[in-house]
């Protein structure tokens, strides 16, 4: 639907139930209906009858002890260090394979909060919530901690001893039967240790496994260029943009620039939206929420979608695609024509390889490639075919051909392909050595488990998604008995005292010579200057054009798509993430059998039903869950859950998707048939009604021009009592500006929050009743019809108001004015009256009096914030 015919006035609804809520209903779901039921079987109301005589007790609530802390003072405090004052020093964050420069804050030499690097490409100073998320897995009590043999607690030395016989017996045909397995890998320093690796053993075999691959995309490249190539966007100067199935804004390795640069905010200069963003997508992402123009379409109906737009504009050898949406196609080829030079075509990496190389011709005729459209060498330095990878080590698994199989920070027995039969495979492999974070499901297979060490305890390097080189540096000394992947390889390249520092340095010292202040300054910066790609001048095959794209399904499909917060599963037993709300369907602690309001009503099926979904004789069982805006007869599931090992936040969290994947990222000839029994799904989404105002405003560049004051509050509404004397500022005063126009609802900003501020996890059950603890959110909002509705994305902060409606309604005085004019809280004050919530327009107060905060775990104390802070500084 487009943005230009949604009028100003038009009701707004948040799911299906309110949209059905009659009006005199609106204000019963102002609160979670769940906040009535208590824990017990006792009903609220009723248990606050039987303490009403006890309320005189209520005052020793103050007097309560807090944990104790053991405090132990420097007998010598270090040079340069400030108690109070943290320091800030810029590391990498790998993501895919791919390096994010993000700014780690250490107050006492410990990480407990991150930032994005202004000065690293891949970042541009803004984060997604993943590597805002990531600090938290250090301090993960979860996390491994020793050598594992056999189920029992081993050593490093024995590990040792048990190895090198097995090596030793593979060695004596040349290395025959000895096989790596890691992900895709932009470290130089780290793919030349698995050379050095390779030279003691001649025959080992490397194999690469990402379950969130981009295979489509490479295989894309070799069709239209003749060669594996790296595919990035430049958004700048762009004036029309579409996006087919492709949530770019949140999966993309450049998903930070390319928001910065849609929306004008490069380099920290502001800039008006001049671009137009259409959006064909199967379900609603945070890329169609920011879309002028979104339609909805099967996967399968992409391809044709495409040679449409591409038989439209002329491109030589482009057949029609026959697609229903074949006049919005010509809309839509009119529209990138008249940008000729300025348009481009993006497609989502889980699409066929022959709709890339499509785009890729269109993106040529366009004037795209080399400037909106940049074409580079790949990032990874060894460019693979994940899934013929992971084939082909399966079948040498199966035939006896693998002796010893090192697992190097992955879990192919959970993300393998479920078409592979991975795990069967794996079990025949008479020594198997697992290497990673957690003891994930892969470890509990394996003989052997070797803890590694966090990003944030050690070094290692990663090149960006331009090519540009970062190094990444510990920020903490390994809190347990953990080794990096450097100082793993170094085992297996028969030099076992090696260390990270060591090897990241004597790598790079061809590079940068004697010239420490060169290393020194690549430390500082957190990028190695000078290191991009430059874009290569390509022609593109006539090829490209007349490829075949996949016929449209019949019946249901599947699109199989990473979880936006827990990805492929790796970040599973993070807690911020799982109970920060996804996009768009705002569901926590789960994922769910996504689909439309029609197929739901076809099937006869609606929320928290579980329903089987089959395809090539394997199957999975999800909760059903509606989304308006979905394509009909297509089913959307997330990877990352159903995990059973790896951590306790985990356990119980959701299905896996993976028994369904393949090499195809659509799967066709699917069937689905209810399992009559129901699961919870909890979603956020209907918590905090509005009783039907709208808190969106929006118009059209030409209703603004007509009335600039559009979105200012409706005249019957008189701001509240002020019982505080009115501030008069003189020069600066506190703001903060939101620009609605771009925001994604990427929830970034809520996973800081919880980081600054200790902001504790409740739980699933707990958000069911109504009980998160978040100070800030993301709402989201429909409009028009469940079919193709409009979508909004509406931040509500924590608001300080100048005038705040809480403070004169306050009877214990905790809601109160600073001398800076703004509002403040003192919660030790309050007595859950709640009176202040029900008097804020906002519905961002919190009440919660349970104890969710863990002050037992040590390992967890290392991440609380100190009670003071001061700005972050520049590097």
């Amino acid at each position: 639907m487009s943005r230009d015919i949604i009028k100003i006035d038009t009701p707004q609804w948040r799911s299906a139930r309110e949209r059905d809520l009659a009006p005199e209903d609106l204000a019963a779901a102002e609160f979670p209906t769940a906040w009535a039921a208590a824990d017990t079987a006792q009903a609220r109301r009723d248990f606050l009858k039987v303490m009403g005589a006890s309320m005189g007790l209520a005052g020793l609530g103050a007097c309560v002890k807090q944990p104790e802390e053991k405090i132990v003072p420097y007998v010598k405090q270090p040079e340069q260090l400030i108690p109070g004052r943290p320091r800030f020093y810029a590391t990498t964050f790998t993501r895919g394979g791919y390096g994010q420069g993000v700014v780690a804050e250490s107050p006492l030499g410990r990480p407990t909060h991150l930032e994005g690097n202004t000065q690293h490409p891949a970042s541009l100073g803004g984060m997604d919530p993943v590597a805002q998320a990531s600090v938290l897995e250090l301090w993960d009590p979860d996390r491994s901690k020793a050598v594992v043999r056999r189920g029992k607690v081993g050593s490093w030395g024995l590990f040792a001893e048990e190895v090198f016989p097995a090596l030793s017996k593979v060695d004596s045909s040349g290395g025959r039967g000895f096989h790596i397995l890691t992900g895709n890998l932009s470290s130089p320093s780290l793919v030349a240790q698995i050379r050095a690796v390779q030279k003691v053993h001649p025959f080992a075999v490397w194999h690469q496994w990402e379950p969130v691959h981009r295979d489509a995309v490479r295989r894309g490249t070799e069709i239209a260029f003749g060669a594996p190539k790296e595919v990035r966007y430049d958004f700048k100067g762009a004036r029309v943009v579409l996006a087919l199935d492709a949530d770019f804004l949140t999966e993309a390795p450049g998903r930070l620039v390319y928001a910065r640069q849609l929306f004008g905010r490069v380099g920290g200069e502001a800039g008006p939206r001049n671009h137009r963003l259409y959006a064909v997508e199967s379900a609603p992402t945070s890329t169609g929420v920011v879309a002028d123009h979104r339609w909805r379409a099967r996967g399968s109906e992409m391809g044709g979608f495409l040679l449409d737009v591409a038989q439209a504009l002329g491109v030589a050898g482009a057949s029609s695609g026959g697609s229903r949406l074949s006049e919005k196609a010509k809309l839509v080829a009119e529209d990138l024509g008249s940008a000729q030079g300025h348009a481009v075509v993006v497609v989502g990496d889980h699409l066929p390889a022959e709709v890339h190389a499509l785009a890729h011709a269109v993106n040529a005729h366009l004037g795209a490639i080399g400037k909106t459209v940049l074409i580079t060498k790949p990032v990874h330095e060894e460019s693979v075919d994940n899934l013929s990878d992971i084939e082909s080590l399966t079948k040498s698994m199966n035939a006896g051909e693998v002796e010893v199989l090192l697992v190097l920070d992955g879990n192919p027995v959970y993300d393998a392909p479920g078409e592979f039969a991975f795990k069967d495979a794996f079990e025949k492999v008479p020594l198997r050595i697992h290497a990673g974070l957690y003891e994930n499901e892969t470890a509990r297979l394996s003989q052997w488990h070797l803890p590694m060490s966090h990003y944030l305890e050690t070094w290692s390097d990663a090149r960006a998604f331009d090519g540009t080189l970062s190094i990444g540096q510990p920020l903490i000394a390994p809190l347990y008995d953990t080794r990096s992947s450097h100082e793993i390889l170094g085992i297996f390249a028969d030099n076992a005292s090696a260390k990270a520092a060591d090897v990241v340095k004597e790598y790079w010292e061809e590079g940068f010579g004697e010239d420490d202040e060169a290393w020194m300054r690549a430390l500082h910066d957190g990028v190695v200057s000078g290191t991009a790609f430059a874009p290569e001048k390509v022609r593109v095959s006539a090829a490209a054009a007349q490829v075949d794209v996949a016929p449209v399904f019949e019946g249901l499909e599947v699109v199989i798509k990473p979880c936006p917060n827990v990805l492929d599963g790796r970040h599973a037993n993070n807690a911020w993430l799982q109970e920060t709300p996804r996009p768009v369907t705002r569901v926590v602690w789960d994922n769910a059998v996504y689909m439309s309001p029609a197929t739901a009503k076809r099937l006869k099926l609606g929320d928290d039903e579980v329903v089987r979904v089959s395809a090539d004789g394997r199957t999975v069982e999800g909760a059903a869950w509606v989304v308006p805006g979905a394509a009909d007869d297509v089913l959307t599931l997330h990877l990352g859950y159903g995990r059973t090992a790896g951590g306790k936040v985990l356990e119980g969290a959701g299905f896996s998707a993976y028994p369904l994947t393949g090499s195809q990222g659509v799967v066709a000839s699917v069937s689905l048939e209810p399992v009559r029994r129901s699961y919870r799904v909890v979603s956020v989404q209907d918590h905090w009604s509005l009783e039907g105002r709208n808190h969106v405003r929006h118009a059209t560049k030409a209703e603004y021009r007509a009335d600039p004051a559009f979105a200012q509050a409706p005249k019957k509404h008189v701001l509240p009592l002020n019982l505080y004397p009115e501030i008069k500022y003189e020069g600066q005063a506190w703001g903060m500006v939101l620009d609605l126009t771009s925001c994604t609802g990427c929830n970034a900003c809520m996973v800081a929050c919880q980081s600054e501020n200790n902001v504790p996890v409740v739980g699933k059950e707990q958000v069911g009743k109504g009980r998160e603890m978040h100070w800030i959110r993301i709402d989201r909002y429909y409009e028009g019809e469940a079919e193709e509705p409009q979508l909004h994305m509406q931040p509500l902060t924590c608001m300080h108001c100048e005038r705040a409606p809480c403070e004169p309604v306050c009877p214990a005085n905790a809601t109160v004015h600073g001398p800076e004019g703004i509002n403040q809280m003192v919660y030790n004050r309050c007595i859950g009256t709640r009176y202040c919530s029900n008097n804020c327009p906002y519905k961002v107060r919190r009440f919660n009096f349970h104890l969710y905060a863990d002050f037992d775990t040590e390992s967890l104390k290392g991440q609380l914030f100190e009670q003071y802070r001061v700005p972050m500084q520049r590097l």
